[in-house]
């Protein structure tokens, strides 16, 4: 009974000690295909299903997400014969990150002054619907950013509207930008972030045509701090006239002292992807992977996601336009919406979690968050068989406007692939290569014959493929690339 008690590694023969992880069989919380509930009559079960353009924050005991009312075989028709209260800005709340209870709408309605705007620049064309919305706290209140646009326009509008409880009622407080095709910029996707040092408020918002632009706030108001002021470009990509970006995500990372800067890359339908650059100031100007400024006309990496398939499964396309935030305890996650190939139709949320490498810059999870809980590893544990994927910078040679595909997504869709690899025991690896892993900061280098990957971060995580719970890494290549693992055997 004592030599039981006090088996420990470091003292006892191999035959005590603890046996090497090995992936443990748990099924998925939901499934990935939603065709059999995607009716209007069963809104109340697209917790994960039917998100688009997220927004995230934990406030209170929930974690509340906001999103584009874009729907999977939307029918308005079938709505009002059902009662279905369908409106404006999906609504969701979690307790846990993976069980998501759909609220319902924020808006009743689009706001009036949004429609006469964009209706009243474009000939009565657009404002159908609500895009991009955007959570915010401030004191008692609870602010809630939302765009109203025309399609393939610079005729945009962003509106604040504020309401004491994160599910309303919203009352709403006018235009904070409002832009046309007079202007250079368009105003969608807002993202805000408060100076760590002097408390001035930050809104970066834009989409295609001339890049993204950031606009000082007023704190007290929510509205710009100068009427009528459309800000300064933060940040331009290579063929930015032809080519889309959008989507601005802004965060402060306290421990690091830097504001990092998320963009999404190109159709949201399929080659979608995220990148990134830091700044040490809250406008500006932020530098990629090597230091280049952001407003350059250049393709930027860090590449944090891009269409993706492992074994097993049809693939995700569409995975960018995302939400980053904390669980206010330190943990970083990022929320974005993944379309499932090979149609590209279906709008599935992915929240994964996100670290920061030993040098700073954000990598998230090869695989989606499911509560698996967190542990650390041996060298034993990685011995084994694993699929790799390391992202490749996607290309889309199909007629676009604005940006965006114009005919049959899952004709555009590239994917990045997944290919086995094993980690012997003794320290190489299948294809001739060699690895370590430093088991106090749980970082994995690799040596592969296509170069050495160092500083891979190693964590628990959950394979949706395989449905088991095993031990994933990620992080990024010499190149910016990110560079993905899960154990599969």
């Amino acid at each position: 009974m004592l030599a039981a008690v006090i088996c420990v590694a470091a003292l006892l023969p191999v035959g005590c000690r603890q046996a090497a992880f090995v992936p443990v069989p748990s099924p998925n919380p939901w499934a990935d295909d939603y065709r059999a509930i995607s009716a209007m009559e069963h809104y109340r079960s697209w917790g994960t299903y039917n998100v688009h353009d997220p927004s995230c924050r934990k406030l209170g005991e929930y974690y509340y997400m906001y999103s584009t009312d874009a729907i999977f075989a939307e029918n308005r028709r079938e709505a009002r014969e059902k009662g279905v209260p369908l409106g404006f800005i999906q609504v969701r709340r979690s307790k846990d990150l993976v069980d998501w209870e759909f609220c319902g709408w924020a808006f009743p309605e689009i706001p009036r002054e949004a429609i006469d705007w964009v209706r009243g620049k474009t000939g009565g064309q657009g404002a159908t619907n609500i895009w991009a919305p955007y959570i915010l706290p401030y004191g008692e209140v609870y602010r809630l950013y939302y765009c109203v646009s025309a399609f393939g326009r610079k005729t945009s509008y962003i509106g604040l509207a504020e309401a004491s409880s994160p599910e309303g009622p919203w009352v709403q407080k006018g235009c904070v930008v409002k832009t046309d095709d007079s202007t250079p910029m368009n105003a969608i996707d807002p993202s805000i972030v408060t100076d760590s040092q002097t408390g001035r408020v930050w809104m970066h918002y834009g989409s295609f045509f001339d890049g993204l632009y950031c606009v000082e706030l007023n704190p007290e108001t929510g509205l710009t701090e100068v009427e009528g002021d459309l800000g300064h470009l933060t940040a331009r990509r290579d063929h930015y006239h032809t080519d889309n970006q959008e989507a601005p995500e802004i965060i402060f990372h306290p421990g690091l002292s830097r504001y990092y800067l998320f963009t999404s890359y190109d159709p949201l339908m399929t080659t979608y992807n995220v990148r990134v650059g830091r700044s040490e100031r809250a406008e500006g100007p932020f530098t990629d992977f090597s230091g280049t400024d952001l407003r350059d006309a250049v393709s930027h990496v860090p590449l944090l996601t891009a269409p993706y398939r492992f074994q097993g499964h049809p693939g995700w396309a569409g995975v960018a336009h995302c939400s980053v935030f904390t669980d206010n305890e330190g943990h970083y996650y990022m929320a974005h919406q993944a379309r499932l190939a090979p149609d590209c139709h279906q709008m599935v949320l992915h929240l994964r979690q996100l670290f920061f490498t030993p040098d700073g810059w954000p990598v998230v999870s090869p695989e989606r968050y499911a509560g698996t809980p967190s542990r650390k590893f041996s060298q034993r544990d990685l011995a084994g068989e694993w699929e790799i994927i390391r992202l490749q910078v996607p290309g889309c040679g199909t007629a676009l406007v604005a940006g965006q595909i114009t005919r049959a997504p899952g004709e555009a869709a590239t994917f990045s692939e997944s290919h086995s690899l094993t980690l012997n025991a003794d320290g190489t690896l299948s294809d001739g290569g060699l690895w370590r892993f430093d088991a106090g900061k749980q970082l994995l280098a690799l040596q592969l014959k296509d170069g050495a990957v160092e500083n891979l971060i190693v964590f628990a995580g959950h394979d949706w493929e395989k449905e088991a719970d095993t031990v994933l890494f990620t992080g990024l290549d010499g190149k910016g690339c990110s560079v993905w693992g899960k154990r599969v055997k």
